[in-house]
């Protein structure tokens, strides 16, 4: 077997509401890192638990969606797929002799997910751990059954980052996968399976959930590139025209790239123990594309680590920039100051109302205390260049 798991590769670069991350132009792009810090701070944190609430509670949330449930079933000569409006016809799909996929989208009905649990014979806990998200990404073995938590990274136009849990139940011959809302990252695997001509429709339900983690950590691509080009539009900013909004947006990007370095770094670590521990979900010639899907992964992390070392040292720009922009001010106010300082120091002479003072009784005097005063703002000036301190600085001081 030499084909991969059927998903678009890249290349590796440098609550239970949607967390949206938005933006496009150079206002649009503050908008990105503003929003990306407020909602990247819950990403792995569970919501508060009720004290003495009974294991297997199922928290939906009021805006929660209904569920969705869309079926496929197929092998190497046939493909079913339909829409499931009564959740009563999923038990003709249990004991069916091809792969089932059940894709659920949406949680706003508990009676449905439990009744869905009950059909494919799913541990409550486990059902639990499909609804009351976020979750970390972990692998769970209910005898037969094994449950998958991943968090699923997704990037849209216009520049919106999606980060929204997904969950697979691997069980004999089928497969059931959970998602918070309609939209994912799996239409390539459909495709693929439509089409007939790839290893999918030979293959068990753990070679398909081996294709869905692919197409899982491949999202993670285009969302690290869409914040390298924030970083490097951050760093123009920084460098060029620093402003009190930069800090801000320095830090909402660091904080949404340290969650997103935290996600990756665990889904990694639970893709590594279905590949080296035992029992795993998958067969042994499914470990082979598993393995691929483990090392995007890596690539993955690595260019988000990438990245969040570039925001670290973003931050030093930026504060280096500030303080230049700090002492060329300063530089200009001491550079007036010096040249006022002789001036001052001839007007406040030849202000004081002595009866003996000469000059004030010369004919040419007012005229000579200008040229005077001039001739000191021109030698001044002149000398100030010289020294590389104003205009042609670097010219005087490679002459020297």
């Amino acid at each position: 077997m030499t084909d991969k798991p059927e998903t678009a590769r890249r290349p590796a670069a440098g609550s239970r509401k949607h967390r949206t991350i938005s933006g496009s132009s150079a206002r649009g792009s503050a908008q990105f890192t503003r929003l990306a810090g407020a909602r990247s701070r819950t990403l792995l944190h569970r919501r508060a638990r009720t004290p003495g609430a009974r294991p297997g509670t199922m928290r939906i949330p009021a805006d929660a969606p209904p569920p969705r449930i869309h079926a496929m079933s197929y092998d190497l000569d046939r493909l079913e797929e339909r829409e499931i409006e009564d959740v009563e016809t999923l038990i003709s799909y249990r004991d069916a002799s091809r792969v089932v996929w059940i894709d659920v989208a949406g949680f706003g009905n508990e009676p449905i997910l439990r009744r869905i649990g009950e059909i494919f014979g799913v541990h409550p806990l486990a059902m639990a751990d499909v609804v009351n998200v976020p979750q970390r990404p972990k692998v769970e073995d209910y005898n037969d059954r094994h449950l998958i938590v991943t968090l699923m990274a997704r990037l849209r136009e216009p520049h919106t980052v999606d980060v929204e849990q997904i969950s697979l139940i691997l069980g004999p011959g089928w497969l059931l996968t959970f998602q918070e809302r309609p939209a994912d990252v799996f239409e390539p695997v459909r495709k693929h399976i439509r089409a007939g001509v790839s290893p999918i429709r030979r293959m068990g339900p753990d070679y398909l959930a081996c294709a869905l983690l692919s197409a899982i950590v491949d999202g993670y691509f285009p969302v690290v590139e869409a914040m390298g080009e924030e970083i490097d539009r951050l760093e123009e900013e920084a460098m060029d025209r620093p402003a009190r909004s930069t800090s801000h947006q320095i830090h909402e990007i660091r904080r949404l790239l340290i969650s997103l370095h935290r996600i990756q770094w665990r889904q990694r670590d639970a893709l590594a123990s279905m590949l080296h521990e035992e029992p795993s979900p998958f067969t042994a010639p499914v470990r082979v594309y598993l393995r691929d899907v483990y090392d995007h992964s890596v690539q993955a992390l690595d260019a988000i680590e990438t990245s969040r070392d570039l925001v670290v040292g973003l931050m030093d720009i930026y504060l280096s920039s500030v303080s230049n922009r700090m002492n060329e001010v300063m530089k200009t106010l001491t550079i007036m100051a010096s040249i006022f300082i002789p001036l001052t120091f001839l007007v406040g002479i030849y202000g004081m109302n002595f009866d003996y003072m000469p000059e004030l009784h010369w004919r040419w005097a007012y005229h000579a205390l200008w040229g005077a005063m001039i001739a000191i703002v021109i030698g001044l000036a002149i000398w100030f260049r010289a020294r590389g301190w104003i205009g042609g600085g670097d010219v005087a001081k490679g002459k020297r």
